[in-house]
């Protein structure tokens, strides 16, 4: 897996663009390690990867996701999130520990947060409703990626009209936060969910308007029909 790794991470360093990369950090607050490398180009390096790692048992796959996400660089990262999904037809539960542990010793900006958050940790949970109640346990963790992260894993699962009571509870239980970043994640999270359940997040968000951050309301408002959203525009 060593080799393996040294060999993306030629390959990233090979199509490192520095004017991408500089212009990438306006995007981010925190200080993030890049190589300037197209995300397109970071998805044709995992797939290709994926096909190297086929016959390969699925710890070895963890193996190197960590190895590369112990670099620091935010295409390595990627990398990882995509080597991850690839197991998702093999995932048991206890691979949620390989989540947890990489949100608590690696991620450390929202991107890295939400490339593997919304594909990994969102099929994960699918695949195992009864480990929704792990991504509660995070929103009180310290990590604000953590707390971000039990949102966000949550966005596709809310799109298709899953756990809305459990998207209700972790937007609940993170309503407290001043962190933009949390809140952008748990707005997104009630915006996706109002696209199966419109009525239900309007009544949410209309019984929390006057303690909800501005930030996470209006962020949940997005996807509602114009008439509803101008309600809780006036409201």
């Amino acid at each position: 897996m060593k080799a393996l790794a040294e060999q993306i991470r030629a390959q990233l360093r090979d199509l490192g663009d520095p004017e991408r990369r500089e212009s990438s950090r306006r995007f981010f607050k925190e200080p993030v390690q890049f190589y300037g490398v197209k995300s397109a180009d970071v998805k044709k390096i995992a797939r290709q990867a994926i096909q190297a790692l086929k016959q390969r048992p699925k710890e070895e796959v963890f193996s190197l996701c960590e190895q590369l996400w112990q670099s620091g660089y935010l295409e390595e990262g990627g990398v990882a999130c995509e080597l991850a999904h690839a197991l998702r037809d093999q995932y048991a539960p206890e691979d949620f520990r390989h989540f947890d542990h990489w949100l608590e010793q690696y991620v450390s900006n929202w991107a890295a947060c939400d490339s593997l958050c919304n594909h990994s940790v969102g099929d994960f949970v699918m695949i195992f409703p009864e480990r929704i109640n792990d991504l509660k346990l995070w929103t009180a963790s310290p990590n604000r990626w953590k707390q971000r992260a039990a949102a966000v894993s949550l966005i596709i699962p809310a799109r298709r009209g899953l756990f809305l009571p459990d998207v209700f509870e972790i937007a609940d239980r993170l309503l407290p936060s001043t962190d933009d970043l949390v809140q952008k994640g748990y707005g997104w999270m009630l915006k996706a969910a109002s696209q199966a359940y419109p009525q239900e997040v309007f009544a949410f968000l209309m019984e929390r308007q006057a303690t909800m951050p501005r930030t996470a309301f209006r962020y949940a408002l997005e996807k509602l029909p114009p008439e509803l959203r101008r309600q809780a525009m006036q409201g």
